[in-house]
């Protein structure tokens, strides 16, 4: 299968994004790059959605990269525990100090959705800069504020996230 023009132009910027947010979670979630990228395509080709600019594209692409690492994560982790086979503890006691702690990137993404909660506009600002790699000006540009207030929102929602966290 071959990939439409707009795809090809696309695809270094894709895998640039990809190796950021590989970097940024430690290839724990058992992919690389170039498996990423063709998870989030799959997904991205599903739909047939229009964006006004290629910033939003990106910003987008890297969400639907996001999704994917958090999938992947969470289907370790149920690998991890045994799957769909039951536990039979030996003691209780045992097993509480036995429980391994949640992935990284499971635990940012939770701090993550409860940012949304709390302040959606932060939550973007967070995904486009640690998720997508842009800089202050790419933000502001794809949402239509100054780099200074998106410098503001980063300071704000890495305070908040460290306190979620």
């Amino acid at each position: 299968m071959s990939l439409p023009p707009a795809w090809e132009q696309a695809y270094p910027e894709l895998k640039r994004i990809a190796r950021a947010r590989l970097y940024a979670s430690g290839r724990a979630a058992g992919l690389n790059t170039t498996a990423l990228v063709h998870e989030s395509f799959l997904k991205l080709a599903g739909g047939s959605l229009e964006f006004p600019s290629h910033g939003h594209f990106y910003a987008y692409a890297a969400r639907v990269m996001h999704s994917v690492i958090v999938d992947s994560l969470r289907q370790q982790q149920a690998q991890r525990r045994g799957g769909e086979a039951s536990l039979l503890p030996l003691d209780t006691a045992i097993e509480a100090d036995l429980a391994a702690p949640e992935p990284e990137g499971l635990q940012v993404h939770a701090a993550l959705a409860q940012l949304a909660a709390l302040e959606p506009r932060l939550a973007q600002v967070v995904e486009m800069r640690y998720f997508g790699g842009f800089s202050e000006a790419e933000i502001g540009e794809a949402l239509g504020l100054n780099e200074r207030t998106v410098r503001r929102d980063w300071d704000k929602a890495r305070a908040l996230l460290r306190t979620l966290l």
